[in-house]
């Protein structure tokens, strides 16, 4: 007896582009594309458009732009969701034609006294089946009307969540709701059920604000399955949501926003964000740093925590500083070039990365902290670094640009040796020397280690820059 073909795992992430890609979608298209990736299968990529008043190119545009700065490839194109309503109202009137829906020719206006009669009553707000079991003929000729799909009336439906467990809902709380609408298009649940079993998808995993759907769209899985085979429900995991540090409901004072603000606003790097997403939520041991290779091998869905995670901006920037440190000099440069005024040299920027990067918590401290290298005279003084640049302070400068001008060998060590022989002989402490130098040099009262910053703007500069506030 041959021995079944593994299932290939195939997971979509399914945004609506009626905004950005924000922080807890980011992380759900994480979690798809970590969960295929680890499995060997697919990821897909699909954009709920059937919203056309809300739906915008600049949208989609942003989330797939956003989904491509995270370096989370798709093994197919986006498919998009309002080039299939064909195919919906299509498995509507199969749905229709074999009884599992029926049409309902209930107005607006009876709809609307249903639900206040239910509110007076303090009863549910679900539709009263009023033409469930009425012949159709019983409409005026040519009425418009819905369709609604036939749900379970008694029982109770289970879904077994791989990150929920085993999830109840009694059937009477559910309603027979609309799949096709009286324009004749479909519904979002009709939609998206139609759409995961048509590309094959194995595995839904999204927000626990889904779980709800799920027991409504798994009827539609049941009636298609007994109308043509074919239709296998799929695996739910359903995510906690994201907080804030408080707790509260993810928000904007939370930092709860668009991926492309992480990225142009906020200097984060895409691994660094890659990384805070994964570990917001799912966990391996105590391990904080993640590679991709590594969160491919170990991820699965029994890491992933019941309770809602908490989004902490300090942590994302103690990420983001990690991954600033590690990355190569070279690709780093340009990332902060693009921060900065003008064309500065990629060169000299590259080579004062190291000193640079030791602190930097984002690739706009990066930029301000390289700022010293490419200002022109007259330099721009902090109010700060000019009270370094008294009387007492341009004395100084003088004799250490007569010290330094003497120095044939312009290193690191050299340089010290010089400045620190000099403090002795001045009977001086060394910051009464480095202050002012810091001042003359940067314009500032923060900078890389000063013997740092004389080697990066070498000799000719670093004297000019030190004769200039003597004067």
């Amino acid at each position: 007896m041959a021995s079944p073909v593994a299932q290939t795992v195939v997971t979509r992430f399914a945004p609506s582009p009626t905004g950005f890609l924000h922080i807890g979608g980011a992380r759900t298209a994480l979690f798809n594309w970590l969960y295929a990736r680890h499995n060997g299968g697919k990821a897909l990529l699909r954009i709920e458009d059937t919203d056309k008043k809300r739906s915008t190119q600049e949208a989609i545009d942003a989330i797939i732009d956003g989904l491509d700065w995270l370096g989370l490839e798709y093994d197919d194109a986006p498919t998009f969701q309002s080039d299939r309503a064909e195919r919906h109202a299509e498995v509507a009137h199969k749905l229709l034609e074999a009884g599992h829906a029926y049409k309902c020719f209930a107005t607006p206006e009876e709809l609307s006294e249903m639900r206040e009669q239910q509110r007076a009553n303090k009863e549910p707000l679900l539709y009263d089946l009023r033409w469930r079991d009425r012949d159709p003929a019983e409409a005026p000729e040519g009425a418009p009307f819905t369709v609604r799909l036939k749900t379970p009336t008694d029982g109770v439906a289970t879904i077994r969540d791989e990150v929920q467990g085993d999830v109840s809902v009694k059937n009477t709380e559910l309603d027979d709701y609309i799949i096709l609408r009286a324009d004749g298009t479909p519904t979002y649940m009709l939609a998206a059920v139609v759409d995961d079993h048509d590309i094959g998808v194995t595995h839904v995993v999204r927000g626990d604000d889904h779980l709800n759907n799920a027991f409504r769209q798994l009827p539609i899985y049941h009636a298609m399955d007994s109308i043509e085979g074919g239709w296998p429900e799929p695996v739910y995991a359903h995510i906690p949501l994201i907080h804030g540090s408080d707790g509260a409901k993810l928000s904007k004072r939370h930092g709860a926003l668009g991926v492309e603000a992480y990225r142009d606003e906020m200097g984060i790097l895409p691994d660094a964000l890659f990384n805070y997403l994964l570990r917001l939520g799912w966990g391996h041991g105590d391990r904080e740093e993640v590679t991709r290779a590594e969160a491919i091998e170990l991820f699965d869905l029994s890491g992933v925590g019941k309770s809602p995670s908490r989004f902490d901006l300090k942590k994302l920037e103690s990420f983001n500083g990690h991954y600033i440190r590690e990355m190569n000099d070279a690709l780093l440069a340009p990332l902060v070039a693009k921060r900065m005024d003008g064309s500065p040299d990629l060169d000299l920027l590259t080579r004062a990365m190291p000193v640079l990067k030791t602190r930097a918590k984002n690739l706009d401290e990066l930029a301000d902290g390289a700022g010293f290298l490419f200002v022109t005279q007259p330099m721009e003084m902090t109010d700060k670094a000019a009270k370094f640049l008294d009387d007492d302070g341009r004395s100084r400068l003088n004799a250490i640009s007569d010290a330094l001008g003497a120095e044939k060998n312009w290193t690191f060590e050299a340089l010290e040796a010089t400045t620190k022989s000099l403090a002795e002989e001045l009977e001086l402490g060394f910051g009464k020397l480095a202050q002012p130098m810091r001042a003359a040099l940067t314009g500032t009262t923060t900078s890389p280690g000063i013997f740092d910053v004389l080697v990066l703007l070498g000799r000719e500069e670093s004297l000019a820059r030190l004769n200039a506030q003597a004067a």
